[in-house]
């Protein structure tokens, strides 16, 4: 059944079934025909301040130039620790002109996380912001790092809006905490002096590492996922050309609130909207919820790309309703489970449909998303993009039939070459050429690929299967809970049983009141033992819900 491809006829007019690299072998030949193609657009702008095609393409050779002059290698690692900042994009594609794997890196990490991952993929250089710089002091002597590059917020928003930028952020928020380390030099000196040199040619090939994207740590220790030119050209030409259908103008703008550092947006807002010539608006603290909006008022965003949690936030939002968001004709979710009840209010208040995809880091990460004309269909994580199949198995890895449940693998191009250092670990993901992905899910008669949870966030109730997502989309439906959380607790007479972690929209709402809602919208065996309200959820820095922390605790 796998082999008719049945989701093809839904794909939009105009995108085929399989994709071409083209003329791109590398990275490299992408960004070079990109940054002449479309050199006197906008590509970034943060802060109120931009910066054009060519620009950036100065910026990152000259950059390039400098890493290498300070003696790095291509293959070296680089870790780049920063948020959306202008700074960001220099960084990744001068890395990418010089050769190097680089490992992006959450900057809120703590020292201990930041060791074992700069340990693992065994990092020589690092670009940080200074914010963070304090942390990398304390681990910096156990690390093989030797290149401490400094950035700070304000360093590229110009002489006088930089400088207002940095003391505010120095000496009245004072969040910058003290530090010292030798020998460090700023971000902004590093373009400068890379002037001065060239980047001497070096061996580049379809199969060589250009990331170590290492997975968000949520199902155990963090593993370094290869992520080669091959993985990231076919994914960025896949969602280019999902997209492209109905964006691609020269007036296009894009919202980017999630972190580049992650690997959705660091493919959808760092990648794919580069090849399209989108100019795309960082978002530096998405946490920031009047800053996300507002810059709806100061740009007319097309394209906005975000998460469950994001957009509940907003429409939650004292300044939602005053938005603007007539210009908005896409809005993309990934990196969690959509919730209908989000989706819903969200069509109803902007009038755009968000359109769910769905992918892992270990498949660079787009792997399945919903068409983009009107065809999608709520609650599924929508069908493979171009030159991508995937499957629904069993425990033993044979095919189920339509409609049955199992786990979820893909195969593509974007499939990551495997874990760096850890080649048990990618034998056991990558089967016979399939990843397998951990999510259990089902495929409909067209295609579509609904997700029904992940394997290890499954609660066994009297040995029926109750799968978190459902109970979450069920309840939040209630309109006094904001956001909620269920997971699977010790019961000595049914094995497991649900506790839900809420929180409150309105501070009337009782536990009484979630029982009797829980009881009038799922059966007896998914009804919660235990409702504990909360201020807040644990989230990753994304804003995807840690239910393995809500289990620890």
């Amino acid at each position: 059944m796998y082999e008719t491809r049945p989701w093809t006829s839904f794909y939009p007019a105009g995108v085929a079934a399989n994709i071409s690299s083209g003329s791109y072998n590398t990275l490299e030949d992408f960004l070079n025909e990109t940054f002449t193609k479309f050199s006197t657009r906008v590509a970034f702008e943060n802060m109120g301040k931009t910066m054009t095609f060519k620009e950036l393409d100065d910026y990152s050779k000259n950059f390039g130039a400098y890493l290498r002059y300070r003696g790095l290698e291509p293959g070296d690692r680089i870790a780049i620790m920063m948020p959306n900042l202008l700074q960001y994009p220099i960084a990744i594609f001068g890395a990418i002109r010089a050769g190097l794997i680089i490992v992006n890196t959450n900057p809120l990490y703590t020292p201990r996380e930041m060791l074992h991952q700069f340990e693992d993929s065994e990092v020589k250089a690092i670009i940080i912001l200074e914010n963070f710089a304090s942390n990398l002091q304390k681990i910096l002597a156990q690390t093989h790092i030797r290149t401490v590059i400094v950035a700070s917020i304000g360093e590229m928003l110009g002489f006088v809006k930089g400088g207002i930028t940095n003391f505010v952020v120095r000496h009245v928020k004072k969040l910058v905490p003290k530090y010292n380390i030798e020998n460090t030099v700023k971000f902004k000196d590093c373009v400068r002096i890379g002037k001065k040199f060239k980047i001497e040619p070096f061996p580049n090939e379809k199969s060589s590492v250009i990331l170590h994207q290492y997975t968000g740590g949520t199902t155990g220790v963090s593993k370094g996922a290869m992520l080669t030119n091959e993985n990231l050209l076919s994914n960025l030409i896949q969602v280019r050309e999902w997209l492209g259908v109905s964006i691609g103008k020269e007036n296009e703008v894009a919202l980017s609130p999630l972190p580049m550092y992650h690997i959705f947006a660091f493919c959808a807002n760092c990648l794919a909207m580069l090849s399209l010539g989108v100019k795309t608006v960082l978002i530096t603290n998405a946490k920031d919820i009047d800053s996300v909006l507002k810059e709806f008022g100061k740009n007319k965003i097309t394209l906005m790309t975000g998460i469950n949690t994001l957009f509940n936030a907003m429409m939650n939002h004292k300044h939602f309703d005053s938005t603007d968001f007539s210009a908005l004709k896409i809005t993309v979710s990934g990196g969690m489970a959509l919730q209908i009840a989000v989706a819903e209010r969200w069509k109803e208040k902007t009038g755009c449909d968000i359109t769910e995809g769905y992918g892992m880091t270990e498949s660079s990460p787009v792997a399945s998303i919903n068409p983009v004309d009107g065809r999608g269909r709520l609650g599924t994580i929508g069908i493979p993009v171009p030159s991508t199949d995937m499957r629904v198995v069993d425990e033993h890895y044979y095919p189920v039939p339509v409609g049955d449940v199992g786990e979820i693998q893909i195969k593509g191009p974007q499939v990551m070459k495997g874990y760096y250092k850890k080649p048990e670990e990618t034998a056991t993901t990558i089967r016979n050429g399939w990843l397998c992905t951990g999510d259990i899910g089902k495929m409909d008669h067209d295609g579509f690929f609904t997700i029904v949870d992940r394997k290890k966030d499954m609660i066994l109730v009297s040995g029926f299967n109750v799968y978190p997502n459902e109970i979450e989309d069920a309840m939040i439906h209630h309109p006094k809970i904001l956001e909620v959380a269920a997971v699977g607790i010790p019961n000595e007479k049914s094995g497991e049983a649900v506790k839900l972690y809420i929180v409150k929209k309105d501070k009337s709402l009782s536990e009484k009141e979630v029982l009797e809602f829980a009881k009038e919208n799922l059966t007896g065996y998914k009804v919660p033992k235990e409702i504990e309200f909360r201020d807040e959820l644990p989230k990753t820095n994304v804003g995807k819900i840690l239910r393995r922390k809500l289990r620890d605790q």
